[in-house]
């Protein structure tokens, strides 16, 4: 197991959140990371629920600074840092640094959702139309893309390239799009604990959809269109009824959040 090198195991002391956001980001992104903390991110962004935001980072990319990202740490606390390389195929150990964060430090929170920080998440939206009509007791909670059917590609050019010995099998289980899925919070420690198990899958959003079947979990389809893969073309309307849009650069983040405040009020 890994350890962590910057961890905010204070954040949820005092409180039960009703949101945890666990932001899959490397040391290059601040911009991102700027953008998103004073838009969709901020833990003040829906009034009256409490969110907590999170960054999630590995050790030693390219561009990364050690240091600056110690300050950025002391700065904002909200980045959890563990001694994994911040590689492409180990999404999946910083998707587990996530849930055993929520498992260890944050059990009690309502929910989470992980996504990624060139995703534009309506907060507002996920939490007004889909969460908060969820009965306080939920548990087993699990939705965001549904990807069912899906088999693994044998394509060595693709990005989603498996070999035949990291995943001898022919189809994956259901699973939800990595770029942002949604869950009760009991569902972190039963996940970490599944992956104690489960074999390990670079593919994160696969290898989460195997954790949740070996628990016994079914993915709850989402409403049509809430949850969005590719980048949904900007409008007002269209933003205020949707929860992810992928591919958002950090001044996206920004425009599109200001316009859909500007509406709101």
């Amino acid at each position: 197991s890994f350890t962590f090198i910057i961890n905010e195991e204070e954040k949820c002391k005092d409180k039960a959140p009703f949101l945890v956001l666990l932001i899959s980001t490397t040391a290059a992104e601040l911009q991102h990371r700027n953008a998103i903390r004073k838009t969709w991110g901020n833990e003040t962004a829906v009034p009256g629920v409490d969110i907590v935001r999170l960054f999630l980072l590995g050790i030693k990319t390219q561009d990364a600074n050690e240091d600056l990202l110690l300050r950025e740490s002391e700065q904002y606390h909200d980045i959890i840092q563990q001694d994994f390389l911040d590689t492409y195929n180990n999404l999946t150990l910083k998707t587990l640094m996530g849930m055993r964060w929520v498992a260890s430090y944050c059990s009690g929170t309502r929910f989470a959702m992980k996504t990624d920080s060139d995703v534009f998440v309506n907060t507002v939206h996920l939490i007004e139309k889909l969460l908060r009509p969820l009965p306080p007791s939920t548990q087993n909670y699990f939705t965001g893309c549904l990807m069912s059917g899906h088999r693994p590609i044998r394509n060595k050019a693709s990005k989603w390239y498996i070999s035949e010995e990291e995943f001898p099998g022919n189809r994956y289980h259901p699973f939800c799009s990595g770029t942002g899925y949604v869950f009760s919070g009991d569902l972190a420690a039963k996940i970490v604990n599944a992956s104690l198990t489960v074999k390990f899958i670079h593919l994160e959003d696969v290898y989460v959809g195997f954790c949740l079947n070996a628990k016994g979990v079914k993915i709850v389809p989402p409403p049509h269109s809430l949850f969005n893969i590719h980048k949904v073309p900007f409008s007002p309307c269209v933003y205020n009824k949707i929860i992810t849009s992928h591919h958002i650069s950090p001044h996206e983040h920004i425009i599109y959040w200001e316009t859909l405040q500007e509406k709101e009020n």
